[in-house]
């Protein structure tokens, strides 16, 4: 395991003491969760962003197609 070292406001290392307190962690374990718990959600925003940007491609693409469809449809002769 990599060690890191990082400073921290006074209040949020208390604030951080309390709480691995309260869960009987160890404030290293404690912040290695919510590090975890902040990657994740990071993660899952990133990947909701991707999806939402492939969407908005489709619809356009289809949108077009759809268009070019009625098109067809509207003409008899087709």
């Amino acid at each position: 395991m990599a060690a890191i070292s990082l400073k921290l406001p006074a209040d949020l290392l208390v604030d951080v003491d309390l709480c691995a307190e309260a869960l009987r962690l160890p404030r290293a374990e404690y912040i290695r969760r919510a590090l975890d718990q902040v990657n994740r959600e990071t993660q899952a925003h990133l990947r909701a962003t991707r999806l939402r940007e492939a969407s908005r491609r489709i619809r356009t693409e289809s949108l077009r197609q759809n268009a070019e469809f009625a098109g067809v449809e509207r003409d008899v002769d087709a």
